[in-house]
């Protein structure tokens, strides 16, 4: 049997049972554990389940945090016309926060047009794409360099608190759910963020349909501190009816 054809039966078996042991799917696969080992190795590398010891469970979607790779290429259609939705709320004089949210990289890549605006943001990705840029003022939040390109952990949040106020921010998350509110799956990348949602007068949320009624383990900020949602999402009546209880403008692009 091929290494892939005998990968596509482990993913099948897991998703039947919910969980796989590396000795049992030894033993039905007739391979040593050690290739067992190494197929689960290649599953997990394809974010295809969780190793864990002697065997492999699937990815819950609500505790687990997709690579950065994984995302940047996830909807990128839809991210990049929110993006450019998002800067047409930018003008010049203009100070900011930008998160290190995949789809705030392509807000960058759009302020590349625009003069005499000031970004803070602890993505490096956003730091890179407008290093050289001269119109702009470009301000890095420094601390620990994360898997995700970002500066997270206490420096960086002391550093927000004490040093910056922005008159606008922009940022995504994991997920939102219409009563817990927004939600992560990393509790650095939310540290950093509260503290620039404490630290600006006006909060751009900007998400994709995916994320709509999807599961984050750590709360971010109920939907009442955020001014806009912006979404290609077609929102139900509910939905309509909490924003416009709580003040907050749905901003709806085209998805087309």
């Amino acid at each position: 049997m091929f290494a892939l054809e005998r990968q596509k039966q482990i993913a099948a078996i897991l998703e039947k049972e919910g969980a796989v042991w590396v000795s049992r799917l030894s033993t039905q696969l007739g391979v040593t554990e050690e290739t067992i080992r190494r197929d689960l190795e290649k599953l997990e590398k394809q974010e295809l389940l969780v190793r864990t010891h002697g065997g492999a469970v699937p990815i819950d979607e609500s505790t687990y945090e997709l690579s950065l790779e994984t995302r940047k290429h996830t909807n990128v259609d839809i991210k990049e016309k929110l993006a450019q939705e998002a800067v047409k709320y930018i003008v010049p004089g203009d100070i900011i926060f930008l998160d290190a949210s995949t789809t705030t990289f392509y807000m960058a890549k759009e302020l590349k047009t625009m003069s005499n605006v000031t970004i803070i943001t602890n993505s490096m990705r956003v730091v890179n794409e407008l290093s050289s840029q001269e119109n702009l003022k470009v301000i890095a939040i420094g601390g620990i360099m994360s898997s995700n390109q970002s500066f997270v952990g206490s420096l960086a949040e002391t550093i927000v608190e004490n040093n910056y106020f922005a008159g606008k921010m922009f940022f995504s998350s994991k997920g939102v759910d219409l009563d817990v509110g927004i939600l992560e799956g990393n509790e650095q990348e939310c540290g950093i963020k509260k503290k620039m949602i404490e630290s600006c007068r006006l909060k751009y949320y900007l998400c994709d349909k995916s994320k709509i009624g999807r599961v984050g383990f750590i709360k971010l900020s109920h939907l009442d501190k955020i001014d806009y949602f912006l979404t290609e999402a077609e929102l139900d009546t509910e939905w309509k009816e909490k924003f416009a209880e709580m003040k907050v403008d749905i901003i709806k692009i085209e998805a087309e």
